[in-house]
This record gives C-alpha cells, sequence and structure tokens, in this order.
C-alpha cells in the first residue's frame, strides 16, 4: 500500500449521544421507564480523521507509478498531527547530542608525570614555601589538579520518549508544511548533475530524504553525496534532531508506513480510500 491500509472501524453509536474527542461513558435507559429500571453503561471511543496529504513529485517517475497530481495519501494522525511538545524535542534533542561527545580529554595527574619524587628544597631554612616534588600542581610542568578525565557523557533516555518525540518532530514538520510524501526514490544513475537539476526544480534543496527501504538505492545515495545541502537516510535510522535540523523533510511511501506501524496508537480512524501499494 501507498500508506497503511485503513480498515473500516466499528464504533459504537448510540442516539442521543454527542460526539467528543475524549472518550466517554453514556448512560443509555431502557425503553420502558420505570422506578427500578437498570441502566447500561456504553463506552464510546474517540475518532480521529486521517491526514490528507497531495503527493510531491517524484524523482524519477515510473510508469507504475500513479500521476501525483491526481493522487494522495492519507496518514495516521496519531503519527503526523500530534500535540507539538517543546520539553519532549528538548529531551531527544540532548540525549542525542550528548551520545555524539567523544569523552576523550585526559589530564595527567602529579601522580601520573615522569619525574622524580624528590622533595625540591629542604623543608626549612630557605625562607621560601613548602614544597614536595615537582610534579606539585602548582608548579610548572606539574600535574593537574581535578583536571578532565576520559568519560562517558551519553545520558539514558525512556524508549517511549523517544518514540513521542519522533511523532512531535514530524508532526512539527507537518504543521510547518515543510513535510511531503513521494512514491518512491529511485534514481536510474549515480550522476550528479541530472539529479542537482531535477532537485533544483522541484525546490528540494535542504531536505533530509528519507526512505524505508532497508538500505537506501545506491545509484540515489551516491548522486545525493555530492550535493550539497541535501541528506539521504533511512526510516530505522533517522532520529529527531535530523528531522528538526533540515528544514523540509520528504519520505517516500514505505517511510511513512513504516512511521506509522512502529509509531500509531491504538485510536479509530474513519476509513477513507487510499492508494495501493507496489508492494501488493
Amino acid at each position: 500500500m501507498f500508506a497503511r491500509t485503513l480498515g473500516s472501524t466499528s464504533r459504537l453509536v448510540s442516539h442521543n449521544l454527542a460526539s467528543s474527542s475524549r472518550t466517554t461513558v453514556a448512560r443509555l435507559s431502557t425503553a420502558t421507564e420505570t422506578a427500578a429500571s437498570s441502566s447500561t453503561l456504553v463506552e464510546v471511543l474517540p475518532v480521529s480523521r486521517p491526514i490528507i496529504l497531495s503527493l510531491t513529485p517524484p524523482l524519477c517517475r515510473k510508469s507504475s507509478d500513479p500521476k501525483h497530481e491526481q493522487h494522495v495519501v492519507s496518514l495516521d494522525p496519531t503519527v503526523f498531527d500530534h500535540p507539538i511538545r517543546r520539553d519532549i524535542l528538548h529531551l531527544c534533542v540532548t540525549h542525542y547530542r550528548d551520545s555524539l561527545r567523544q569523552g576523550s580529554a585526559n589530564t595527567k595527574t602529579r601522580g601520573e608525570v615522569a619525574g622524580s619524587g624528590r622533595k625540591v628544597r629542604p623543608q626549612k631554612g630557605s625562607g621560601k614555601a613548602r614544597l614536595g616534588d615537582a610534579q606539585s600542581p602548582m608548579l610548572v610542568g606539574g600535574g593537574v589538579a581535578f583536571g578532565p578525565k576520559p568519560r562517558d557523557f551519553s545520558t539514558k533516555l525512556p524508549r517511549k520518549v523517544i518514540q513521542m518525540g519522533m511523532r512531535v518532530a514530524l508532526s512539527a514538520r507537518m504543521r510547518e508544511n515543510r513535510m511531503g510524501v513521494m512514491t518512491s526514490m529511485d534514481w536510474p544513475s549515480a550522476k550528479t548533475g541530472p539529479l542537482s537539476r531535477k532537485i533544483d526544480e522541484l525546490g528540494l534543496r535542504k531536505t533530509l530524504f528519507i526512505t524505508g527501504e532497508e538500505t537506501a538505492p545506491a545509484g540515489l545515495s551516491r548522486a545525493l553525496a555530492n550535493i550539497p545541502s541535501v541528506k539521504l537516510t533511512t526510516a530505522k535510522d533517522v532520529n529527531v534532531y535530523e528531522i528538526l535540523y533540515w528544514q523540509r523533510v520528504v519520505l517516500d511511501v514505505k517511510a511513512a508506513e513504516y512511521f506509522e506501524e512502529t509509531l500509531k496508537k491504538d485510536v479509530p480512524l474513519l476509513p477513507l480510500p487510499l492508494l495501493e501499494s507496489t508492494s501488493a
């Protein structure tokens, strides 16, 4: 499927019940009301409306691909329309940047500096301050007191927080109208010139391309490597920092399916017809 197939979701529909965005409990009375009539509790589940997005023109259109002018893609709102949480984005970005720190700074203590441990001068009689060996931190060439040592700066973050950060980052790009979905990201050759002109024609400079394939297409990866201000990555390797760093994000259909399968929530969606998948 070009996007995840939304099967028709069974919902509890009752008379005289107002629709609500949150889960509500309604009380229905029996047809014959008596003083001792019993009441029935019916749980009404929230229903979300899928996000409809026009297809972005592909880099290289195949004969089997649908025309982007005549087709749209339906996206899960629990993934691409999540409430914006700047605190979650800050946690995810800090967690990622902490993992990039090498932590290789190293200094020598007075015990690690080479040299004799002989006392520099007698304790008394010189009229000068007391000194021990030549490796004292007070002397030039001596050790460093409380200097940096190799350490691991990486921090831990719960998996569910990282998943929420991905939902928030994707939703932020969607609300800013800086996200697109292509049918595929194939490129017939590794030539940089034609691809660079195609990217300029589509206005996709400063764009992060995300594919749902296990590995990025070899031809497209080699061609994009020589083009500045664009990057190609896979859906399983992308992180919150990269989505926020690039001004525009373009997914292929398999990447959209991957994000929906890994990040979706169990919320009923209105059934809408979707495009058929090339993988079906």
